[in-house]
């Protein structure tokens, strides 16, 4: 009997997948628990718009991505922060602050995940922050430490 596996199933199958089993197993163990459906046309069918739209998702996805990347390299991102006599940050710029403050200043929404840091911002100055989109696709946020 073919099935469609509903979730991944050690050593049978992964979601998503149609593959021929058994019918004793499909009927009496892969069925009754949502494991498994039966590979009907309607199933098959859904199964079809599911992989559609999962696609059409991740077109979009990749899409908004490439144009946050485009908008970055135009952009200088200003944070203000405190700092002791010797001219070190109290503390250190998160990834947090420099994602709020890009959508505060420019609008444009990135998650803090995103951002890269290969070490601490402690001090006053200009700095190239990476930032990964996902999807083969980087972008870098020209970041400005001023005092404030």
């Amino acid at each position: 009997m073919k099935v469609i596996f509903q979730q991944d199933v050690r050593g049978q199958g992964k979601k998503g997948e149609m593959k021929e089993v058994s019918e004793g197993y499909a009927r009496n163990y892969l069925i009754p628990r949502g494991l498994a459906a039966e590979a009907t046309r309607d199933n098959l069918n859904a199964l079809a718009l599911k992989e559609k739209a999962k696609k059409a998702q991740e077109a979009k996805e990749r899409a908004a991505a490439e144009e946050n990347a485009r908008r970055l390299k135009d952009v200088v991102v200003t944070i203000r922060a405190r700092a002791g006599s010797a001219g070190r940050l109290f503390g250190s710029v998160t990834s947090q602050e420099i994602a709020d403050a890009l959508l505060e200043q420019h609008g444009i929404s990135i998650e803090k995940n995103k951002l890269v840091q290969n070490e601490p911002i402690k001090a006053f100055g200009s700095y190239e922050v990476k930032c990964r989109f996902g999807y083969g696709i980087d972008g870098t946020v020209n970041l400005l430490v001023v005092e404030k």
